[in-house]
């Protein structure tokens, strides 16, 4: 249905470009945490949460 809308041509570019995307987007998210605050990333996965709690 998309294809009919945009193209074939441009369908199967934007697929070729999908894992290079994912790529990127993934060494984004590592350097994003890398250089920020890591712990404001980590409180939300549980494991991690409960592991690093400060006592009060």
């Amino acid at each position: 249905m998309i294809s009919k809308m945009i193209g074939q041509k441009y369908v199967a570019i934007a697929k070729s470009w999908i894992p290079t995307l994912a790529v990127w987007g993934t060494a984004g998210g590592v350097a994003l945490v890398h250089f920020t605050d890591w712990r404001l990333f980590l409180d939300f996965v549980p494991y991690v949460n409960g592991k690093f709690k400060k006592d009060e």
